[in-house]
């Protein structure tokens, strides 16, 4: 069996499209393999900035041979239908059969289609592949119609078996495959031949090429950290850079500089963020002081000098970059330090959304809901309306305009420049947060009363204006807000009932109105935030049964209260009493409700003691008169576990009266005092959840 060797040479392809080009062609290539009959026992693709390389172990030397057996129409059918099976299946009318039908006689065609090489089928595949490639941008380059994300410059594909390597014939415009490849672009630009993968490794390895990108990328790393801790520093961990950085290198040179005296003033987060996206620089700081103090450089070649001229042009630029960093910082410190006023002015020059207002409007309404919600969050509500006011501040800033990846973090250096209270500051960095389901909840008062209402506010603006999410689309981002509101809420165990006259949904509601009259439906939305609630408390391990049991009883708006009662509920349901209890419960309630739609009447009162005829009958009395005073008085506290524990009482009763007694009793009084009693079972359960959404 044959091994395969693939090589797109190219210009420099940037570094984000890599990764997935080198997939999509190990994708494409083996689909296409496959579908033409030739299977393979292993593939693996790899990419640097000017190849993409494909390599496959055990590809079969020649598709198998097909038959396939093709019912036709009737010997006796009309002689166009009969030519036009001929032509479709590929035969002449002397190599068809007959054979008996139901029907009659019937043609019968035997197909074969033969096997082919595998040389022609790959050829084939990697046309079509090269092609019709799906890179999210192309070019055309002289006067080929081939596209590709840079101007293709040479084809590799060989197949390799024990009786030596052979070059696939493959013709692109004029571009046609061969053996040979090229090394580093500036330390080994001359082309060589190559016999199979472990030759082409080998020698690009010689060539000044790592062909791996996660070998680039750890030597990247260990390189680099091996050269801060020599000079007692840390290098500030980022991943997404480092796999950016080991897409712009075939032979990663790792070197560190210094940052000039005058920007070591600067905030870290300034001169990191800087430096990465400028330069793709990487930041070493010093630990003890938290300041960032150095960089690191990768460079794609080694120099006579050690790369010490590459390290001197790069701080040259690098002091241009952060002189402008500088001059905004300092711009801004004057403006902080004179109150951030003509920031806040100028954001009512600043549209949130045509039908929402400016950015000013929308800070009013923060500001509001801010106040509002403090007291449930233990927050100073004067501080809570100062921070909301200034939070979004730092938006006219210089420095969020040229790094948008700043904001908030800018707006804490700058409040706290202001002289601002610490909560004030620290509220204007968190209230942002959380952005995801796995980001930082804000638990300072303050900070979770802007947060929540920085939420709150776009979820009922957006719900006023009917943009609500649909589908997958959800341009404003509000499942993200809902899922926000939910770990704000959860996350501080706040007592808060969203939707209740006067709370954060209503306020929020009337603030937007104020402006143009447009009124959220607050009970839309906090479905919508129902709906966020249960995907994320699946994923915590909740039934949705158990979650719809919860939802259904009153006081729903109160996150946390729904979500205790929901863990409560989920973790009864796991015990022994709880399966059998609910399964109790249950038949109590079918036989109750048949028995209420045939007989017209509702059984709620009325069940008495002295008209049980089995012990059963007065032991399940006993049971409820115990278990109902102590669920309520657990109830009443929200101790959910407790009241379950208490419902976990009545299974051995209940059980023991089905067996025991037949409900429906020839004895009308009988009857009738049996259902109330099935009726004191129903409301004592339903006072703890709703139990008929439980399945099973």
């Amino acid at each position: 069996m044959p091994d395969l060797l693939i090589e797109l040479f190219s210009e420099e392809i940037p570094a984000r499209m890599q990764a997935r080009a080198a997939m999509d062609l190990k994708a494409r290539v083996t689909d296409g393999l496959v579908e033409a009959g030739l299977t393979y026992s292993g593939a693996a693709a790899f990419h640097t900035p000017r190849r993409l390389c494909l390599a496959l172990e055990g590809l079969l030397a020649e598709s198998p041979t097909l038959r396939e057996e093709r019912k036709g129409p009737r010997t006796d059918a009309p002689e166009k239908a009969i030519e036009g099976f001929l032509r479709g299946a590929g035969v002449a009318r002397e190599d068809l059969s007959v054979r008996d039908d139901k029907k009659g006689q019937v043609y019968f065609a035997l197909i074969e289609k033969p096997g082919r090489p595998a040389a022609e089928i790959v050829a084939e595949v990697l046309e079509s592949v090269i092609r019709n490639f799906p890179w999210p941008k192309s070019m055309r380059w002289g006067e080929n119609s081939l596209k590709w994300v840079r101007p293709l410059h040479s084809i590799l594909c060989i197949l390799t078996s024990e009786s030596g390597t052979d070059v696939v014939s493959v013709d692109i415009d004029g571009l046609k495959a061969g053996a040979t490849t090229a090394g580093h672009r500036f330390m080994s630009p001359a082309q060589f031949s190559v016999t199979d993968f472990e030759d082409y490794a080998a020698k690009l390895k010689r060539a000044h090429v790592v062909l791996d990108a996660e070998e680039r990328a750890d030597h990247i790393w260990q390189e680099a950290t091996n050269q801060a801790f020599a000079a007692g520093l840390e290098v500030v961990e980022d991943r997404g850079l480092l796999a950016e950085v080991a897409g712009l290198v075939e032979w990663p040179v790792v070197l560190m500089g210094e940052i000039g005296k005058d920007f070591l003033g600067l905030p870290a987060e300034v001169l990191q963020t800087s430096m990465k996206e400028h330069q793709k620089f990487f930041s070493v700081r010093n630990p003890k002081s938290g300041g960032i103090e150095r960089f690191v450089t990768v460079a794609n070649r080694e120099t006579a000098d050690d790369g010490a001229t590459i390290l001197a042009g790069n701080q040259k630029v690098l002091a241009a970059r952060l002189s402008d960093a500088k001059f905004f910082w300092e711009n801004d410190l004057r403006i902080a330090r004179a109150g951030m006023s003509d920031w806040t002015d100028a954001l009512a020059n600043v549209t949130f959304h045509n039908k929402l207002g400016s950015q000013a409007d929308r800070i009013n309404r923060i500001a509001t809901l801010a106040r509002a919600i403090a007291p449930a969050v233990g927050a100073d509500a004067d501080l809570a309306e100062q921070a909301a006011r200034v939070a979004k501040a730092d938006l006219s800033s210089e420095m969020v305009y040229e790094f948008p990846e700043l904001q908030g973090l800018m707006g804490r250096y700058y409040a706290e420049a202001a002289g601002l209270p610490a909560e004030v500051a620290a509220a204007a960095e968190e209230h942002y947060s959380p952005l995801g389901p796995s980001d930082d909840v804000p638990s300072a008062p303050v900070s979770v009363a802007v947060a929540l209402a920085d939420k709150i506010d776009t979820l009922t603006g957006f719900w006023a204006i009917d943009e609500k999410p649909t589908g997958s689309k959800d341009p404003f981002a509000l499942r993200r807000a809902a899922l926000g509101v939910i770990r704000l809420v959860l996350a501080n165990g706040l007592r808060v009932s969203l939707n209740a006259d006067g709370g954060p949904f209503a306020v929020a509601r009337d603030a937007v109105a104020e402006r143009d009259g447009a009124r959220a439906d607050t009970d839309d939305l906090l479905s919508f935030l129902h709906d966020r609630l249960k995907v994320h408390l699946r994923d915590e391990g909740l039934r949705h049964d158990v979650i719809d049991a919860c939802l259904a009883m009153p006081g729903n708006d109160d996150l946390v209260l729904l979500t205790n009662r929901a863990e409560a509920l989920g973790a009864f349901l796991k015990t022994e009493d709880g399966g059998n209890l609910v399964q109790g419960f249950k038949r109590a309630n079918n036989i109750l409700s048949q028995a209420e739609e045939k007989d017209g009447v509702s059984y709620e009162f009325g069940a008495d003691r002295k008209f049980a005829e089995d012990p059963s009958e007065t032991a399940l009395f006993d049971a409820l008169q115990t278990a109902r005073p102590e669920i309520d008085a657990a109830m009443a506290k929200d101790d959910f576990a407790r009241a379950m524990f208490a419902m976990a009482g009545l299974r051995a009763p209940i059980d023991a009266f089905f067996e025991a007694v037949q409900v429906n009793s020839d004895n009308s009084i009988v009857r009738r005092n049996r259902l109330n009693l099935l009726s004191s079972i129903r409301s004592t359960c339903l006072a703890v959840a709703d139990l008929t959404r439980v399945e099973g």
